[in-house]
């Protein structure tokens, strides 16, 4: 037993009874550091059918660390959202779907998939690949609490080429209940060096009867309708093409629909990069969101010429309007 916390996290304003899948209902991943309220809104404006949290650490939440609340804030137009948590330990998994399930949370993603050092050495991400008994026991943790179908999970193929899982962690997990696996197919050791191996979706989609989001070297929405006609995939999740063209959302749809997507413009640059500073005005506190989209801003622009000498302008910015205008005489600049 543990004494319950949730009067101090944000409450989740809706919870729907299902989430969309398919090959017209692109997700958004989450995004370590890049999706946050306002970048999900954003994405969503664009047709991003689902978002997920950024990781947030089971420990973290149950203990309370500074910085876990910003990680869950919504608001009821952020639907439906599920929350991504990382951590290896069955018992802190389950404390914090039950924290958040009081809140209101009812939607949970397992993170098994990420690669980045210092969440390896705590034996969470894809570090939890080397353990496949001690996954299976944080997984039936986490469903048990959460409920049936109400928890996906985020794999890779194997700490490495000698070390793999699929399908057979995959096809356990889904007789444990899960509602969905999202498979970037990379081991943990190539991070995201060389090439997803897009065959490996292709081999464990008609493994299954549950969902299958596929994720990896989605760069543009050409990319990810190529992923769902090769491997047969439910559906797909954009990650680094999101980063750097929130668009990508509304030129899958348009792709899927049969049509040529419009023409990325200077101008449809502008309009992107403004709402999404409006909405980073709005919903972040203090500077917060001008020091966050003084590094947002140049992944925007980093096609156009002299996007490296704006960069270092917009670290000197202090201020919202120096930032404005500095990207007004760039994006005025590159329309010539």
């Amino acid at each position: 037993m543990f004494m319950s916390k949730t009067a101090s996290l944000p409450r989740c304003p809706a919870n729907p009874e299902s989430l969309p899948f398919g090959p017209d209902k692109p997700w958004l991943a989450p995004l370590a550091g890049y999706s946050d309220l306002p970048f999900r809104l954003l994405c969503r404006e664009y047709g991003a059918a689902v978002c997920v949290t950024e990781m947030v650490s089971a420990k973290g939440l149950v203990y309370q660390s500074p910085g876990t609340n910003d990680l869950l804030t919504s608001l009821p137009e952020d639907q439906p959202l599920v929350v991504q948590l990382f951590g290896a330990e069955a018992d802190f998994l389950r404390r914090a779907v039950v924290l958040l399930r009081e809140t209101g949370y009812g939607w949970f993603d397992l993170n098994m998939g990420c690669s980045v050092p210092k969440v390896l050495r705590q034996g969470a991400g894809a570090a939890m690949l080397g353990d496949v008994e001690n996954s299976l026991a944080v997984a039936k943790a986490m469903l048990e609490e959460a409920g049936t179908g109400r928890v996906g999970f985020k794999l890779r193929l194997g700490l490495d080429d000698a070390r793999p899982v699929l399908p057979e962690l995959a096809l356990r997990l889904e007789d444990l209940g899960a509602g969905w696996l999202t498979l970037h197919p990379r081991t943990a050791r190539q991070g995201f060096g060389g090439t997803a191996d897009w065959d490996a979706l292709t081999r464990l989609s008609p493994r299954l009867s549950l969902p299958l989001l596929a994720s990896g070297d989605l760069f543009s929405a050409a990319d990810g309708l190529r992923c769902l006609k090769q491997t047969g995939a439910t559906g797909v999740m954009y990650a680094r093409g999101a980063m750097h063209d929130p668009a990508i959302f509304a030129a899958h749809l348009t792709l899927r629909r049969g049509e040529r997507p419009a023409e990325a413009t200077p101008a449809a640059l502008r309009a992107m990069i403004l709402r999404h500073m409006d909405l980073a005005r709005a919903l972040c506190p203090g500077k917060a969101a001008l020091w966050k989209m003084r590094s947002v801003v140049p992944r925007y622009v980093r096609a156009l010429p002299g996007a490296r000498a704006l960069r270092q302008q917009l670290c000197r910015c202090t201020d919202w309007s120096e930032l404005t205008d500095a990207l007004e005489n760039f994006l005025a600049a590159a329309s010539r």
